[in-house]
């Protein structure tokens, strides 16, 4: 698999981090994981074949996770490089994702489902298999931020990745992530969180050394990381494993 990051960020704006978003390409197919409102023109500026994009996973329904499937699917309805396309266009989430994909349907009667091509809804259950693409299995798994947040866990093959999206501190996240080649992780905030429902960096070092993969990636930086030395802070924690900075454009193969 191939990763790309398209946002590594929060909504608070920010010269250089864009809100979540990743680019994942796999044996058969693209995915994309989480939809902010800027991962549209993230798609473009990295020059990814947006236009024939497979399925797309929603974490959560917050703004900076979801707020871009409207203006995507606005784009795709009316772009000439998607108007010969056939195949559908899948996106998965959490229960409930149907009702806001017409609740932001319904803002102005766009019709955003009448495209060119299929759109297919797949509303997913915490510890339910799927298939996200042809032969790429996954398993989503609850965790403490919102109502409908999910983790995922997808396998290509022997290859395997699990995104957090948004989270609380939960031991039963590093269970989840037991041993996967990459797991990718929010960071919210460097110390002294001022809300539970994210992490701070000695809680997500704590989960990667409980969940011991292969490889880590911390994301979803606020501002006030940039006054951080994060390799020095990371390796003075002790992780067990390399420990990436995600940041905007970032590319890597899992």
């Amino acid at each position: 698999m191939k990763l790309t990051v398209l946002g590594s960020g929060t909504t608070v704006p920010h010269p250089t981090r864009t809100s979540s978003g990743f680019w994942l390409e796999t044996s058969s197919g693209t995915l994309l994981l989480d939809c902010s409102p800027t991962a549209a023109r993230r798609m473009a500026e990295e020059n990814l074949p947006w236009h024939e994009l497979d399925a797309i996973w929603i974490s959560h329904f917050h703004i900076d996770h979801c707020g871009g499937l409207m203006s995507l699917l606005a784009g795709t309805k009316h772009a000439e490089a998607t108007r010969s396309r056939t195949k559908p266009l899948k996106i998965f989430g959490p229960l409930g994702l149907q009702g806001l994909i017409e609740r932001m349907d319904a803002v102005n009667n766009y019709k955003l489902t009448e495209q060119p091509f299929p759109i297919e809804v797949i509303e997913v259950e915490p510890l339910d298999n799927f298939s996200i693409l042809p032969g790429i299995e996954a398993v989503a798994a609850k965790t403490p931020h919102t109502d409908e947040s999910l983790a995922i866990l997808i396998r290509d093959g022997e290859s395997t990745l699990l995104f957090s999206a948004d989270t609380g501190l939960d031991t039963s996240l590093a269970a989840f992530a037991n041993g996967v080649d990459l797991f990718i992780l929010e960071c919210s905030f460097f110390a002294n969180k001022p809300i539970e429902k994210h992490l701070e960096l000695a809680e997500a070092v704590h989960l990667i050394r409980r969940a011991k993969p292969k490889r880590a990636m911390l994301t979803h930086f606020y501002p006030e990381w940039d006054d951080v030395d994060f390799a020095a802070e990371v390796k003075r924690l002790e992780p067990l494993c390399e420990v990436i900075e995600a940041s905007d454009g970032l590319k890597l193969t899992v």
